[in-house]
């Protein structure tokens, strides 16, 4: 499941050079999917307050709070493109962020197990040489295994869940109780590679520009 359009890309780019890429992010997940496909990202935490923004729908909810946090870093720099990036779960409805503690954690876990969720990641990219700002929602939808509370527990435990939009890891202990997903496999590690090839393709950039 998608929430991204296409359009024909600029042809600016022939004309520039690239530029740094900016995560506006202090998540070292999103960074390790940059690096592992060669882009070495420059990190900028936002340390926006997210508090700020109280919306219902969830997709409008990460692209706000993806947009906010590059925005709130974009002051810093010239001629960057800067990536804000926020995740959320929304299971029944319900949107979920990071647990606040470990007995929320236990408590989201006995409502996700042997249920599914939709991990909603917003991805927003401002590009300073351009003037141009993309913003876009990308969905995958989670199966969770059935766990016993000794399972659930235990995860809890390894504090993995206390870090984590949805309470689990993908690429950690989380793995191990995810039944299957329906969608884009790094979305719910925090960023879509397919939806950010696309959002760079739209600015007239090719990925391969940022490769190390």
């Amino acid at each position: 499941m998608s929430l991204y359009t296409t359009s024909q890309p600029s042809t600016i780019n022939k004309f520039m050079g690239i530029p740094t890429f900016v995560l506006a992010s202090a998540s070292t997940a999103r960074r390790r999917l940059l690096k592992n496909v060669g882009i070495e990202p420059l990190v900028s935490v936002s340390n926006f307050d997210e508090s700020l923004i109280q919306l219902t729908d969830p997709g409008e909810l990460v692209k706000t709070l993806a947009l906010r946090k590059a925005e709130t870093v974009a002051y810093q720099f010239k001629s960057s493109l800067i990536m804000g990036c926020d995740s959320v779960l929304a299971i029944n409805g319900e949107i979920h962020g990071k647990p606040a503690n470990s007995e929320e954690a236990i408590a989201r876990w006995n409502i996700m197990q042997g249920n599914f969720g939709d991990l909603y990641t917003g991805h927003a990219l401002i590009d300073l040489a351009q003037n141009r700002t993309l913003v876009k929602c990308q969905v995958t939808r989670v199966y969770f295994a059935k766990m016993t509370e000794k399972s659930i527990k235990a995860y809890v435990a390894t504090g993995e869940p206390l870090n984590c939009a949805g309470c689990f890891a993908l690429e950690g202990h989380g793995s191990l109780f995810v039944e299957k997903i329906d969608g884009c496999h790094s979305n719910v590690i925090g960023l879509s590679l397919p939806l950010l090839r696309h959002m760079l393709a739209e600015l007239g950039y090719d990925v391969t520009d940022f490769w190390n």
